[in-house]
């Protein structure tokens, strides 16, 4: 992880999937120990100082969770709080624990101190109906977070779902704008996606918005006349050199039983697209690596992924000074 990473919240684990045990994670190639105790979330790294065993293993007892090898236990903050057998004071051993913390149905962890709480998506406060999932796959986060925000992709490796049940293509005019830690590009011309999502669920469509954030969030919103008719945001993470993983937050207005019906159409197909994606990032991850991983050739269409680099090398992306305008056909 970068020092500029640091600073920040990343997404981790949906909270329903933080029970009784201890759960493993990997956070930037290093495994850790996620539980809950009532004293409140806790992630320490996962390997006991005594013998190296797998924290995660344990169980948990009180506010602390025990090393299933020889029962140290060690509380949220990873100090030493028994050792099974001991007379007298306990040494002061500790564990590197990270700092966790709760919204929204997610679990977010940091190494640092950040200035806010985290950001969960753009609809925060307002009547909605929202969706959660994990997921996670064989590639780089830069990839994930071109991939989810790459709008010609969707063609191809979505084929009728998202676009594609027409050859009808639409000429759109792509205004990208940016600044320190984030880019978006803003789609405006194409009045409704050729695909069975918005045949099904959408209106009219006026403009569409993909936005990345610093360290790892890939947003899509989907604007009608009336306002943002869906809105998705990815938090991702580099969990291992070879694994993204991520939280999906899927977000519509509340519109009472018609929104609650929308919502029941689009989970499934969410999810289909979601695997339509894992499978081609695993497959690309895979082929790439196969002829010694060389740079991807950006093309003309590449709107974004310039971008990204930039913000992940610790840059401003040239759009925060240089704003740009482009036509394509969508």
């Amino acid at each position: 992880m970068t020092e500029t990473a640091k600073n920040f919240w990343q997404a981790v684990a949906l909270s329903r999937d933080i029970g009784k045990r201890p759960r493993q994670i990997w956070w930037n190639g290093t495994a850790l120990a996620l539980f809950r105790t009532a004293a409140g979330l806790a992630a320490l790294h996962d390997r006991c100082p005594h013998r190296h065993a797998a924290l995660s293993g344990g169980r948990i007892v009180g506010d602390s969770v025990e090393c299933p090898y020889h029962g140290w236990r060690f509380d949220g903050a990873g100090q030493c709080t028994a050792i099974p057998g001991h007379i007298g004071d306990l040494p002061r051993y500790r564990v590197p624990c990270l700092t966790a913390m709760e919204k929204g149905g997610v679990v977010f962890l940091t190494e640092g101190r950040p200035a806010s709480p985290p950001w969960l998506h753009a609809m925060e406060g307002q009547p909605m109906r929202c969706h959660l999932v994990s997921s996670a796959t064989r590639s780089t986060l830069i990839d994930t977070a071109e991939n989810i925000l790459d709008a010609t992709h969707t063609h191809f490796t979505h084929k009728g779902l998202l676009r594609g049940l027409s050859a009808r293509r639409f000429a759109v005019t792509v205004t990208v704008t940016g600044g320190p830690g984030w880019v978006q590009a803003d789609y405006t011309g194409e009045d409704r996606q050729q695909g069975l999502v918005s045949a099904l669920l959408d209106g009219t469509r006026v403009r569409t918005v993909g936005r990345y954030r610093h360290p790892g969030i890939a947003e899509l919103e989907y604007w009608g006349p009336k306002g943002l008719v869906l809105t998705t945001t990815f938090h991702l993470r580099q969990a291992t050199a070879e694994r993204v993983e991520g939280v999906g937050v899927l977000i519509g207005p509340h519109q009472g039983a018609w929104g609650w019906l929308k919502m029941q159409v689009f989970r499934p197909l969410f999810r289909i697209a979601l695997e339509q994606d894992r499978r081609i990032l695993a497959q690309a991850f895979d082929t790439a690596a196969a002829a010694g991983n060389p740079r991807p050739l950006i093309g003309p269409l590449d709107i974004l992924r310039p971008e990204i680099e930039a913000i992940a090398a610790g840059h401003l992306p040239q759009a925060a000074t240089a704003p740009r305008q482009l036509q394509i056909e969508l």
